[in-house]
């Protein structure tokens, strides 16, 4: 084995001295072999596990011989619609076309199709028609049962149906893919791949299927919301390795989708094996004429320590995909990455991150997860810190010192985000202290997402009481550096719950701030998420409540315009708004007011 980028090109099989791969994978983003791209860690753990793997990035899929460029694999096809689900990277929350991919080289957009990985395993089907293919990634491990799909308004079957694909890698996938292949390997029939944890499969028999819980069969989850709800929430319980039952869920002709309980979460030493391996570390040659891939020049400085999020905040698929539990890299696996880092002749000596889905999880919620699992009747956090909860930053605190002290290191920042609250559940003050004096540049990124506690209830938020608690420790803590740091707000409009009430108090307290956050997302209905399911149905599937949904196009204008609301194009809006709601006290010229009367600028 020699470091290189994987074939792209039968003349690359050919300097390997390949005459066929095992595994051709066909991926929608351009190829980066760094280990922030699922695709790379996938490929490189076949490799190091004695497979040899082609790359097919971003083929014609309108063009059926784009698909057999590497000839056809020994063992199978391996499909994945990139980094992001191809509907989120295409579209924005108001259905409109984007201008740009940051996953295609030079930013260009076009290069994949809409539901990419239905469509790239059809274009496999036209000329392999018996080949076993395997999808994973965030596309296919969030759509793998029937989904609600916001971009088509309706309830969609299993992505496995719809792509012809014979089984699903969900979840990260590195056990589950290797357990896969040496099945192939040995010679057994891809149908008969059932048994694999991380894994979903269709059947036209249930015989052989023990300990299962029946979900709601597809046709009475597509007519009635409420079922839907309830099948949600089934699956939403049953996403920890150690407690999930099997889940099966019907569809007409005696035909059923399986999916069997997530993978484990990786040992220490295995995360510190995946981020080991001989990426290149950099995007493939063949893009520096187009100026390189937008993405990977995000990430190129930046380290992965850890991976899951117990935060479990209802607009979030990590549950989903990462699952609750915290798996992270021991501190000289990543200490070795940031002295890679060092070797590169254009690193200037800053470390843009060092984190995951959330920066300062570093360690399980509590003991019992690593051998009983998450909870499945409470969250660790929401409404508030559960009492066998771990709130603690000692081994966070130290990796950042020992990051820091790394020759040629100037600045080691925290970007991908702390948890407020998680913060606050930890009374000691050593981190916020070490973040405020060493890991900031100028502002702090948090995600309070809303002031409304009404709001919050549904976003799994902690109380806006924790937050505003927040912000005075962290600028007590601020003072006795002499430092002028700013947190700078993450905020979402419209999300289920959310009133033009709940909107006008979010616009009160941006009133306060002084000035108009940027940060501003309105809420977008993606596969497989708790605020998903509530957007579709009007239903909490927590509590079978049923929950406020602003739907419509203007109203969501406006709750957004209210964020915004100091934008003068935002004006009518936030009027119509105000007077909607009978707070007209808000309009005028006093310091409570966000806007004036109207036409007051007019020139006579």
């Amino acid at each position: 084995m020699y470091k290189d980028f994987l074939p792209l090109t039968k003349a690359d099989m050919k300097k390997r001295g390949w005459e066929q791969c095992d595994f051709v994978y066909v991926i929608g983003d351009a190829y980066v072999d760094h280990s922030s791209f699922g695709p790379a860690i996938i490929s490189r753990v076949l490799e190091a596990h004695g497979y040899k793997v082609g790359i097919i990035s971003q083929p014609d899929w309108k063009d059926e011989n784009s698909i057999t460029v590497l000839g056809k694999p020994r063992l199978g096809f391996l499909v994945s619609a990139g980094n992001m689900d191809s509907m989120v990277n295409h579209y924005t929350v108001s259905k409109k076309k984007r201008s740009t991919d940051a996953f295609t080289p030079g930013g260009v957009m076009g290069k994949r199709p809409d539901y990419a990985t239905i469509v790239y395993c059809n274009l496999i089907r036209k000329t392999y028609k018996q080949i076993p293919i395997i999808i994973g990634g965030i596309e296919a491990s969030l759509r793998r049962l029937a989904h609600y799909d916001y971009w088509s308004d309706k309830v969609k079957r299993s992505i496995l149906l719809d792509s012809s694909a014979n089984l699903i890698s969900y979840g990260m996938g590195e056990k589950s893919i290797v357990e896969i292949a040496d099945a192939l390997d040995s010679g057994l029939d891809i149908n008969d791949i059932t048994f694999i944890a991380g894994t979903v499969y269709k059947t036209n028999t249930l015989e052989n299927v023990y300990d299962y819980i029946l979900l709601e069969d597809f046709e009475t989850i597509s007519e009635n919301k409420q079922a839907y709800a309830k099948s949600f929430y089934k699956q939403y319980c049953n996403t920890d390795p150690f407690s999930a039952k099997i889940l099966v869920e019907p569809y007409p002709n005696k035909q059923f989708v399986v999916q069997n309980p997530p993978s484990k979460p990786l040992t220490q030493m295995e995360m510190d094996d995946v981020y080991s391996y001989e990426y290149m570390r950099d995007y493939h040659p063949s893009y520096k004429k187009f100026g390189g891939v937008p993405a990977f020049n995000e990430i190129k400085y930046s380290i992965t320590s850890n991976r899951g999020c117990f935060g479990a905040c209802s607009f979030c698929a990590l549950t989903f995909h990462q699952g609750r539990i915290i798996q992270a890299r021991s501190h000289e696996s990543i200490v070795n990455e940031a002295i890679l880092f060092t070797e590169e002749k254009d690193f200037k000596g800053n470390i843009h991150d060092v984190g995951g889905p959330t920066a300062d999880f570093r360690e399980p919620a509590c003991s019992k997860q690593l051998t009983k699992g998450a909870c499945t009747n409470r969250q660790c956090l929401f409404p508030t810190p559960c009492p066998n909860l771990k709130a603690e930053h000692k081994d966070y605190v130290q990796l950042l010192k020992k990051l820091r002290q790394i020759p040629k290191v100037k600045k080691v920042f925290v970007r991908s985000g702390i948890r407020f609250d998680y913060v606050m559940a930890d009374k000691d003050d050593t981190f916020l202290n070490e973040l405020c004096a060493h890991h900031i540049s100028g502002q702090l990124r948090v995600a309070p997402e809303h002031v409304s506690d009404n709001v919050l209830k549904y976003m799994g938020k902690p109380s806006n009481g924790v937050y505003r608690s927040f912000l005075k420790r962290y600028d007590k803590i601020n003072s006795r550096f002499n430092k002028e740091q700013y947190v700078i707000p993450y905020l979402m409009s419209s999300h289920p719950g959310s009133t033009m009430k709940d909107a006008i108090e979010l616009a009160e307290y941006i009133r306060e701030l002084g000035y108009m956050p940027q940060q501003v997302q309105d809420f977008y209905p993606t596969p497989s998420t708790i605020s998903t399911c509530m957007y579709y149905t009007g239903y909490d599937p927590r509590t079978m409540e049923k929950v406020y949904v602003p739907k419509s196009s203007h109203e969501k204008a406006m709750q957004r315009a209210l964020i915004q609301y100091k934008d003068p194009k935002n004006y009518s809006l936030v009027r119509e708004a105000l007077v909607k709601e009978n707070r007209q006290d808000l309009i005028g010229f006093d310091k409570k007011c966000l806007i004036p009367p109207r036409n007051i600028n007019k020139k006579r």
